[in-house]
């Protein structure tokens, strides 16, 4: 098995600026199997993690000075919560992963630590009945295995407690907005195209003038929903995020108003705000997936409320864009 650093390197710092900025997130992934952190041996403990490399650099820098084996799962490239959600963080996945590893050969005890947030996916007597080693579920995060696994496996309530604060929700911000990049090409060329249709058919120099002014409601539907919501969730009003999506776009679209307000028709104003709530209320739900405030079943229940909402005001502001030229 292969030996790993507890300390990060430059291809570390890079791939994690990557993965954080979005740019290599998908394929950001370590190869399932067991690894070993300083000297371990046979009753050493063994830490189960996902191989997205996210997941697995904070395990191996967390127990720096410890001697331990890490037993690495195939999550497909995807984090532990979100891979036990997924189903490929299972019982199943770790019992074969036991065998493949040839686990019960290497160490001498038949216990297993796995992350908390791995529960959802793992029944610890699946493991159990599968391949002989029982289950214990760590701390939430791994920062604090060092003092989880010095008092035996005994955590105090902040171990167990799952938090989402301004730093953990900032973090996921560069990655919503690279992740617009490609759509927002097409966007541009939609936004000209629409912008120019007019009385005279098509116009190039209305095309210009107006799909800016559709494009910029297009980069505050973005601040309010893909920034100032997460960064703002707490305080925002509804418990759904499409509907704190609505009331941040409505706010900043108001605040801008007076930016535009010259030259700008009224039936125009009232496409561009439906435009900017519309987007900002979908990337707002967007983050749902990403916080321990909703369930799986609370995002399905979220996404069949807040689309239809989100599809009506966009076929509203096209219609009133395309004819707000001819209403001159």
């Amino acid at each position: 098995m292969a030996q790993v650093a507890t300390t990060a390197g430059w291809p570390d710092r890079l791939g994690t600026a990557g993965a954080r900025l979005g740019v290599i997130r998908r394929r950001y992934r370590v190869a399932p199997g067991l690894y070993a952190v300083g000297s371990p041996g046979p009753d050493s403990p063994v830490l189960v993690t996902a191989n997205y490399k996210l997941s697995f650099d904070s395990l191996r820098f967390s127990v720096s000075g410890i001697d331990a084996w890490l037993l690495v799962a195939d999550t497909r490239g995807i984090n532990v919560w979100c891979a036990a959600g997924k189903g490929t963080f299972s019982a199943g996945e770790v019992s074969d992963l036991v065998r493949r590893s040839r686990l019960a050969e290497v160490v001498s005890h038949r216990r297993l630590v796995l992350p908390q947030l791995a529960a959802p996916g793992v029944t610890a007597r699946e493991v159990t009945r599968d391949c002989g080693f029982s289950v214990r579920f760590g701390p939430v995060r791994a920062t604090d295995l060092p003092a989880w696994l010095e008092r035996d496996g005994q955590g105090d309530e902040a171990m167990r407690e799952v938090t989402f604060t301004l730093a953990e929700r900032a973090v996921l911000i560069p990655v919503e907005l690279y992740l617009l990049a490609r759509p927002l090409l097409g966007l541009v060329v939609l936004a000209l195209c629409l912008s120019g249709l007019g009385p005279g058919v098509f116009s190039p120099a209305a095309a210009v003038q107006r799909g800016v002014l559709l494009l910029g409601a297009t980069g505050l539907g973005i601040l309010a929903g893909a920034v100032l919501v997460p960064l703002l969730l707490p305080w925002l009003p509804a418990r759904q995020f499409w509907l704190k999506g609505v009331y941040t776009g409505l706010a900043v679209a108001a605040l801008a108003r007076p930016l535009v307000a010259t030259g700008v028709s009224g039936v125009e104003q009232a496409a561009l705000t439906l435009w900017a709530v519309a987007v900002s209320s979908y990337l707002a739900m967007n983050f749902t997936g990403s916080t321990p405030f909703t369930s799986l079943s609370g995002v399905e229940r979220e996404m069949r409320r807040g689309l239809p909402v989100q599809l009506l005001a966009v076929g509203a502001a096209a219609v009133l864009w395309v004819v707000a030229p001819f209403l001159v």
